[in-house]
């Protein structure tokens, strides 16, 4: 279970780091820029950024507990 966990958060992560970058090249050009960025509702590139961060957290932190545990992953 946690090495299911691990792939699918690290996967998850990757993805909302690629959607984060695409959504700040397009904010430099000013394509998809908002006129005004509130905290929580609006969508833009470092939404995106922080679901990175977490999942990639989250891969660590399991693939830690798995290691400390003494499974293969």
């Amino acid at each position: 279970m946690e090495k299911q966990m691990v792939t699918l958060s690290y996967w998850v992560g990757l993805l909302c780091s690629l959607l984060a970058l695409g959504l700040r090249f397009l904010n430099i050009f000013g394509i998809l820029s908002p006129r005004v960025v509130q905290q929580g509702k609006t969508l833009w590139y470092m939404s995106f950024y922080r679901g990175a961060l977490l999942f990639f957290l989250i891969a660590i932190a399991t693939a830690s507990y798995a290691w400390v545990r003494g499974e293969k992953t």
